[in-house]
């Protein structure tokens, strides 16, 4: 009988060579943990990827060998010594796959893609690859490379020797030689390929990418053959029932995620836990024929992450980032700003992409409207449409008028389009390879025009910008919060919810710290107008952003570190090159990044840096009240909630590579044998806040194994407050039925504007009948009580009915 799923615990695996330190964090260091995991209350542990990636990775998901688990992670047998050590605590295991992409930029390491760039069409594994080899693919026929670093760089390659076979080299890149056209002329030599080096900058590329990541080839998981071998790990795990589930990575990528979903199910079994990393709009349902259990949650994190927003905050802050960048970054300027980055976006980046597409809409096209649209009109009203879908992709069922009716939109405001949008929609039609590169494409383009490009941009409070995110609406009403969990509970009550994932712009302590300025938003104006009065940034835009992200970070107490200050300035050039308005990873503006550097250091260390440690301290003490109010309401809500490595102590991550730091489990380990040794909570620990945390984490998860058929398939009612101050307390509750309630969660919103006006004052909460206990504090209640009395050690409190 297999251990029902109550909670997830996400490890983030990382072999010797991805470390400069050498430092590992493999299977053996995470089945080290495992004990620890089983004493906090985890049902199940939740890997990264285990097959075989770049020695350097450090998350994995560039995969060179498919058929094998990684070795710098302990091989197969080291995988198994952790299921089994897993399974004999009684804990399931859940892996990572990746389908829909393989890593390409050390070839050699990747034996398929070495074979096909050896043996062109004549490779076993050319259908493996989503490689366009029509002559008027850019690379007269052959597989474009973009690896060039100038125009005619060709006349740098030389020969050389890779395993005993002849290789061109380009620099540190190494390339195979097709048998038979060995020679002592690199160019001549170079010439009987079947691939053509590009230089980077022409946009020729000739396979299908993960987004625009050159080093990531698409997989053609369509292909039958192709499912097999990449997934024969995957059967060999199931048939040794090492595994309990799977999640999937990126399965919009695919050309049919539908189909690949039926297969993957048909592996795995019926009773094999299967959630998909798929990002969902606002309105935008989950296919319910889809054969999974949910999604990765990224949906659940905007809506535990906007219900404590202070809404009324909204006008100022707008306000704000008017003055300080141009735009109120408020619902329409948002949707004008994704249009346009979106269309940018598949201008260049992703215009090879976008070209491909347009060739093959040409193939696929019946439309006598052909001759009378140029290539350069077709692709232009490509990129338009593109630009204006609201949905990743749009050809799920589930969202089948969606395309129909954005043409139909775009055929009224644009007339002089329609000849172009009629070849469009008949190729479309088709449902051949037209149709699957337009969903593709779409995808794409939303990832990198909105959340790698708007989401760097955009500043009126950046903790609503994450994936998934709606930063537009300001936050979530509790009327709406309770809608969408009572929804999740009875349409998708196994489907995962998160805070914090390899993923996140923001760990979510350092988004609490940021959504607080929604509470005091005129002191925060006033905050921001002396520090860059006093220390003007390079530009008012950037600034604005980078100061609320430096303030989520801000110590409490104390003056920053060295390490603070270093990590800060990796996640500006970062958040700077991705947002590409001053610079970009592709054509960095050294003096611009040097600008940015200084005025950070200038923050940490001069005349401004008073203000900051001044603002944070007023709202910091609040913040850790979001943190452990959220948190309660995950681990408490409907679908099963992952805690992201270490994030049951706080946490000041920001965006990868920095939240994907080692964990120090021994301080965690040992602060839960201090916290199972004194009991429950009392004034006199709430000083601590990570062991306050690791409280809250540990009676959620203890409550969800105790008491399992409240969660997974139970239901879920929304509790009120009564009195004065009602509005700051949101709660839910947790059984059976509605009239078999037995857990019951609260937590504590807008916290400084509660403490301004005198506390909870006559505000209670009526408990159903029965006596209940609450399970960090050890207390008893009945009837109605005072919030002040339940909430007076600490924010958030979890009741169970004895």
């Amino acid at each position: 009988m297999r251990r029902p799923i109550t909670a997830t615990y996400r490890f983030q695996l990382r072999g010797p060579k991805a470390d400069e330190s050498g430092r590992a964090f493999s299977f053996a260091e995470a089945t080290a943990q495992l004990g620890y995991l089983n004493q906090l209350g985890v049902s199940h542990v939740y890997l990264s990827p285990i097959l075989t990636a770049l020695p350097e990775s450090n998350h994995s998901y560039d995969v060179t060998d498919p058929t094998t688990i990684n070795p710098e992670f302990g091989g197969m047998e080291g995988f198994t010594a952790l299921a089994e050590k897993a399974h004999s605590l009684g804990m399931g295991v859940i892996i990572d796959i990746v389908p829909n992409h393989v890593g390409i930029a050390q070839p050699e390491l990747n034996p398929w893609w070495w074979d096909v760039l050896r043996n062109g069409k004549d490779s076993q594994y050319e259908h493996f690859f989503d490689i366009d080899w029509h002559e008027d693919n850019g690379a007269g026929g052959k597989l474009g490379l973009p690896v060039l670093g100038s125009a005619g760089d060709e006349d740098k390659l030389t020969l050389d020797t890779y395993e005993d076979q002849q290789v061109l080299r380009y620099f540190d890149h190494i390339f195979p030689v097709r048998p038979g056209t060995e020679g002592d002329d690199p160019r001549e030599v170079y010439e009987q390929q079947s691939y053509r080096l590009m230089y980077w900058r022409d946009g020729v590329i000739g396979y299908r990418r993960f987004f625009s990541v050159n080093g990531l080839a698409g997989l053609r998981q369509e292909d039958p053959l192709v499912f097999e071998h990449t997934h024969q790990v995957l059967r060999e795990l199931v048939a040794l029932d090492l595994i309990d589930g799977v999640r999937v990575d990126h399965p919009d990528g695919l050309a049919n995620p539908f189909g690949y979903i039926t297969r993957l199910r048909e592996v795995i079994g019926p009773d094999r836990w299967l959630i998909i990393e798929k990002i969902l709009g606002v309105e935008e349902p989950l296919d319910p024929r889809l054969s999974v259990d949910g999604t990765t949650g990224y949906d659940a994190l905007r809506e535990f992450d906007g219900v404590f927003v202070a809404r009324e905050g909204v006008d100022t802050l707008s306000m704000l980032a008017m003055q300080h960048t141009g735009s109120p970054w408020d619902q329409a300027s948002l949707v004008a700003n994704e249009h346009s980055l979106k269309r940018e976006v598949a201008e260049s980046e992703l215009g090879a992409e976008v070209r491909r597409l347009a060739r093959a809409m040409r193939r696929d096209n019946f439309s006598t409207a052909g001759p009378h649209v140029s290539d350069e009109q077709l692709i232009d009203t490509i990129v338009e449409l593109v630009a204006f879908m609201p949905v990743y992709r749009a050809d799920y069922i589930s969202l089948s008028r969606v395309t129909a009716t954005v043409i139909a939109e775009m055929v009224q405001r644009f007339p002089s389009r329609r000849d172009a949008l009629d070849i469009i929609a008949a190729a479309l039609l088709v449902d051949g390879e037209a149709a699957t590169r337009f969903a593709q494409v779409c995808g794409a383009v939303m990832a990198k025009g909105v959340e790698d490009k708007m989401f760097y941009r955009a500043s009126r409070l950046v903790a609503l910008q994450e994936v998934g995110g709606a930063p537009g609406r300001f936050g979530v009403s509790a009327a709406e919060f309770h809608m969408v969990q009572n929804e999740r509970s009875l349409l998708w009550p196994r489907t995962m919810t998160t805070l914090s994932t390899h993923d996140t712009k923001r760990g979510e302590d350092v988004r609490s710290r940021i959504i607080e300025i929604s509470e005091v938003p005129s002191e925060f104006a006033e905050c921001v107008n002396k520090i860059t009065a006093i220390t003007p940034p390079p530009d008012g835009a950037t600034g604005h952003f980078l100061l609320q992200n430096l303030i989520g970070v801000w110590p409490a107490e104390g003056t920053p570190s060295d390490s603070l200050r270093e990590r800060f300035q990796a996640y500006a050039l970062k958040a700077i090159r991705e947002a590409g308005v001053h610079t970009t990873w592709t054509e960095p503006d050294a003096s611009f990044e040097e600008a940015i550097s200084h005025w950070i250091d200038a923050l940490f260390d001069g005349p401004a840096t008073a203000h900051l440690s001044t603002f944070v301290e007023t709202i910091a003490p609040a913040s850790v009240s979001i943190s452990l109010g959220r948190k309660m309401l995950q681990l408490i809500g409907a679908g099963v909630p992952d805690i992201y490595q270490g994030n049951e102590f706080f946490l000041d991550t920001l965006v990868d590579p920095d939240n994907r730091q080692f964990v120090d489990y021994t301080s965690r380990s040992q602060k839960l044998a201090m916290l199972q040794e004194s009991g429950p909570l009392t004034a006199e620990h709430t000083g601590d806040d990570d062991l306050t945390k690791l409280a809250v984490v540990h009676a959620a998860l203890q409550t969800r194994q105790n008491h399992p058929e409240s969660f997974v398939g139970g239901d879920y009612q929304a509790v009120y407050a009564v009195g004065s101050m009602e509005s700051h307390l949101v709660a839910m509750a947790r059984g059976t039925s509605q009239r078999d309630l037995r857990v019951i969660a609260v937590a504590t919103r807008k916290p400084i504007q509660l403490e301004r006006g005198g506390g909870w004052a006559d505000t209670t909460l009526t408990l159903p009948e029965g006596q209940w206990q609450e399970q960090l504090t050890g207390r008893s209640y009945s009837g109605e009580v005072p919030v002040a009395e339940l909430l007076d050690i600490t924010p958030t409190a979890l009741l169970v009915r004895s």
